[in-house]
């Protein structure tokens, strides 16, 4: 991965270590996570949302060495949020979302509106069924 032309610095290599463990962390199976088979014959597996972000920086302090008067710092955060479970079962597959709980009145109202169409149709489809023809 090294040029010819690329200087080795005390910052060049805290990036990389930096970078090489965030390689580390944050793989396939880390967002699609490892089958996991009940004894009833269902196989779940997890799927996650992964977000990472890093900072490097450094400076050289003084000019009779490379190492001497080097100070730098690095930092990682890797944030991992389930998602969705794929459920297989009986050779059928179907996604099963990993819902946040709704914060405001506004995301409680959406999250309501699939069930009351639901209702609203079974009423509908009720009284239709009542109605001579």
């Amino acid at each position: 991965m090294d040029t010819p032309m690329e200087k080795k610095t005390p910052l060049s290599d805290m990036m990389r270590t930096t970078m090489d463990k965030i390689h580390e962390m944050v793989d396939a199976n880390t967002i699609v996570g490892q089958p996991i088979t009940t004894p009833d014959g269902v196989t779940l597996i997890p799927i996650s949302k992964v977000s990472f972000g890093f900072g490097s920086g450094g400076g050289d302090y003084g000019k009779t060495s490379a190492k001497e008067g080097f100070g730098g710092g690095s930092a990682a955060g890797v944030k991992i949020d389930p998602v969705a479970f794929l459920v297989i079962k009986d050779g059928a597959t179907r996604v099963l979302p990993v819902a946040v709980p709704p914060t405001s009145t506004m995301e409680r109202i959406v999250e309501k509106v699939p069930d009351i169409l639901d209702k609203m149709e079974k009423r509908f489809d009720k009284k239709e069924d009542k109605e001579p023809c």
